[in-house]
C-alpha cells in the first residue's frame, strides 16, 4: 500500500468551540427533532395560557328569547368579554369571575328587556295612528305591566294577562263592565295558596278602573281554575284556610308534647301526633223579647195619656094637646133610684130636652224590648285525640353493656298526665289521650364503600385538571423525546485528545481530503509523517474513527 498519512501524535483533534457551531455540526435528523420539539413546546405553552386565561365559565342568563339573546351577545362583543353558548343555545355562559359584574352592567344598559313590553310602547307612538290603535297600545302596555308584576313572584315562572276593556258610551245603563283573565306558569314543584291567588286578583282588579274582583279569572299551566265565582264571600272557598288552621292546631299541640317529654325520655325516643276535630260551622240567631217594666212596685209606667170629652144638648120640642093643660107649670122632676130616667117635662106640656155626651181616653204604657244577635265563632275545637309512642329506656350495667328496658305502668301514667295537661284535656268534650311504650326499630344503613375514582369530588377534580395534566404530559413527551436528545448532543463535551491523531497531509492519495489547520510546531508534522510510514493501517483506522466521531487510541509502534 503506497498511500501514507502523516499524523502528529501530540496534536489533539479540533472540535467546534461555540454552541452555534455545535448546533450547526449536528446531523440533519437531530436538527429537525430539535425544531419540532421546540415548536410543540411552544404550542403546549400557548394552549395552557389560553385555557388558564379563559378559566371556568358559568351561566349568565338562561332561557332568553332570540331577540334578548342576540342583544346580550352583541353587548358582550362590544365589551370584549368572551362568552359561550350551552348545548342547544339555552344559556349564555361567561367567565365565572365576571358573572355578577356583567349582570349589573347589562342591567344598566336595559338588558335583557324581556319579551314582555310595558308602558314603553307608548314611547314609540307613530304619527297619524288612530284612536283605536292608541287604545290598543295602552291596553297592551297595561297587560305588560301586570305581567311583569305577577312574574316577580317567586313561585311564578311566566304569566299572561288578557284584559277585556269594552268601549264606553254615553248611556250609563248600557255600559259593560271590564273583565280579565290571568294564565300562570308556575315553577316545577311550586304552588300558590289562596292568599296569593287573592293577591293576584286584587292586583289586577285595582289596576283596571271599574273591574270587579269577581270578574278576574286565574288559571295555572294545567288549565285548573284557581279562583271561583264565590271568591270573597264568607261561605265560599275556605277549605284551604280550614286545612291550614287545623294543621296549625295539630302541629302546635304535637310540639307541646314533644317539648315537654323530650327532656324526660331523650331525643329521638318519642313520637307524638294530635288529631283535632274543628267545627267551622257558623250560627247566627236574632231574638226580640218584650217584658213589662220591672220595678219595686211591679207596676207599669205610663208613657203618655190622652183624654177627650164632648157634651151637647138639643132644645125641648112642644108636645101634647093644645089647651090649658099644656100651659100648666111642669111637675117637679123625680129621679128614680132604679130604672130608666124619665124625660123632663116642660112647661108647655111636659116635653124634655135631649142631651148628648162623649168621652175618650188613650193611655200608652212603657214596654221593654230586647234585641239579641248571637253569632258563634267558627273554628272551635270539638275534640282532641293524642297518640304518643315512647321508646324503651336504655340501661347500662357496671360492665358497660347497654340493654333496653320497658317503662313501668307508673311512668306511663305520669307521661299520660303530662300529655293531658299539655293539650288541655277535657273529658266532657270527648278528648282522648293514649301513651304506649314500645321499642323503636333502628334500621341499619349499610355503608357503601365508593372507590376513590368513583367519588364525585375526585371526578370533578380530575375533570378540572384533565386539560392541564394532558398538556403537561404532552410537553414532557416532546421534551424528552425530541428536545433533550438534540440538546444533549449539542452540549456534549469534546472528545479527549488522542496521541498521534492529528492529520496533517495525505501522501500519494488521489482523493482530496479536507485540510487541517497548520500545526504550530514543525516537529508535529515530521512525527505524523513518520507514523504514517511506519504503521499505515493504524493511521487509516484513526482517520476513519475521527470522521465517524469516535476516538480511536493509537499505540506507538503497532
Amino acid at each position: 500500500m503506497d498511500n501514507a498519512v502523516t499524523l502528529n501524535p501530540a496534536l489533539p483533534l479540533v472540535a467546534p468551540a461555540g454552541f452555534a457551531d455545535r448546533m450547526a455540526a449536528l446531523p440533519m435528523r437531530s436538527k429537525l427533532s430539535l425544531v419540532l420539539g421546540v415548536g410543540a413546546l411552544a404550542a403546549v405553552v400557548l394552549a395552557m395560557t389560553m385555557w388558564s386565561s379563559k378559566g371556568d365559565f358559568k351561566v349568565l342568563y338562561a332561557n332568553l328569547s332570540d331577540k334578548d339573546g342576540g342583544a346580550v351577545i352583541a353587548q358582550l362583543s362590544q365589551m370584549n368579554v368572551p362568552y359561550r353558548m350551552s348545548e342547544g343555545g339555552a344559556a349564555i355562559m361567561v367567565p365565572a369571575a365576571q358573572v355578577h359584574d356583567l349582570r349589573l352592567k347589562l342591567a344598566t344598559a336595559g338588558l335583557p328587556k324581556g319579551s314582555v313590553s310595558g308602558y314603553e310602547l307608548m314611547d314609540s307612538a307613530r304619527f297619524g295612528q288612530t284612536q283605536f290603535q292608541e287604545r290598543l297600545t295602552a291596553q297592551r302596555g297595561l297587560e305588560g305591566e301586570l305581567t311583569r308584576s305577577i312574574t316577580s313572584m317567586s313561585a311564578v315562572q311566566n304569566a299572561r294577562v288578557h284584559l277585556a276593556l269594552p268601549n264606553q258610551n254615553g248611556f250609563f245603563r248600557e255600559q259593560q263592565k271590564p273583565s280579565a283573565s290571568v294564565l300562570l306558569t308556575l315553577h316545577p314543584g311550586r304552588t300558590l295558596d289562596r292568599a296569593q291567588v287573592a293577591g293576584i286578583v286584587h292586583l289586577v282588579s285595582s289596576s283596571v278602573p271599574e273591574l270587579d274582583p269577581k270578574a278576574v279569572s286565574v288559571l295555572d299551566q294545567t288549565g285548573a281554575l284557581l279562583t271561583s265565582a264565590g271568591d270573597g264571600s264568607p261561605s265560599a272557598g275556605l277549605d284551604a284556610q280550614q286545612l291550614q288552621y287545623v294543621n296549625q292546631i295539630e302541629t302546635g299541640f304535637s310540639k307541646r308534647i314533644v317539648d315537654l317529654l323530650e327532656p324526660i325520655v331523650g331525643r329521638d325516643n318519642l313520637r307524638a301526633t294530635v288529631a283535632a276535630d274543628v267545627d267551622f260551622s257558623q250560627t247566627e240567631a236574632t231574638s226580640e223579647e218584650f217584658k213589662p217594666n220591672q220595678g219595686a212596685e211591679a207596676r207599669a209606667s205610663i208613657r203618655s195619656q190622652q183624654t177627650s170629652e164632648q157634651n151637647g144638648s138639643t132644645g125641648a120640642t112642644p108636645s101634647g094637646v093644645p089647651g090649658a093643660a099644656t100651659n100648666q107649670p111642669p111637675v117637679p122632676a123625680t129621679a128614680p133610684v132604679t130604672g130608666a130616667a124619665q124625660a123632663l117635662q116642660t112647661a108647655q106640656g111636659g116635653a124634655a130636652a135631649a142631651t148628648n155626651g162623649r168621652r175618650e181616653a188613650t193611655t200608652n204604657y212603657e214596654v221593654d224590648k230586647t234585641v239579641r244577635v248571637t253569632r258563634n265563632a267558627s273554628g272551635n275545637v270539638k275534640r282532641l285525640n293524642a297518640a304518643v309512642v315512647v321508646n324503651n329506656r336504655s340501661v347500662t350495667d357496671a360492665k358497660g353493656k347497654t340493654t333496653s328496658v320497658a317503662l313501668s305502668n307508673e311512668e306511663i301514667e305520669k307521661l299520660t298526665t303530662l300529655v293531658r295537661e299539655s293539650i288541655g284535656f277535657n273529658k266532657e268534650r270527648g278528648d282522648s289521650v293514649k301513651v304506649i311504650n314500645a321499642p323503636f326499630k333502628v334500621d341499619s344503613i349499610p355503608t357503601v364503600d365508593v372507590p376513590l375514582w368513583k367519588q364525585p369530588e375526585v371526578i370533578d377534580m380530575l375533570r378540572a385538571a384533565a386539560v392541564p395534566m394532558g398538556l403537561g404530559f404532552v410537553a414532557l413527551l416532546v421534551f424528552f423525546g425530541l428536545v433533550r436528545p438534540a440538546l444533549k448532543a449539542a452540549l456534549a463535551p469534546p472528545p479527549a485528545p488522542v496521541p498521534g491523531a492529528g492529520l496533517t497531509e495525505v501522501v500519494d492519495d488521489p482523493q482530496d481530503l479536507p485540510s487541517l489547520p497548520a500545526p504550530k510546531r514543525i516537529e508535529h508534522l515530521e512525527d505524523a509523517r513518520q507514523l504514517a510510514k511506519d504503521n499505515p493501517l493504524a493511521v487509516a483506522g484513526i482517520v476513519r474513527g475521527w470522521v465517524n466521531g469516535d476516538a480511536v487510541p493509537v499505540k506507538q509502534g503497532a
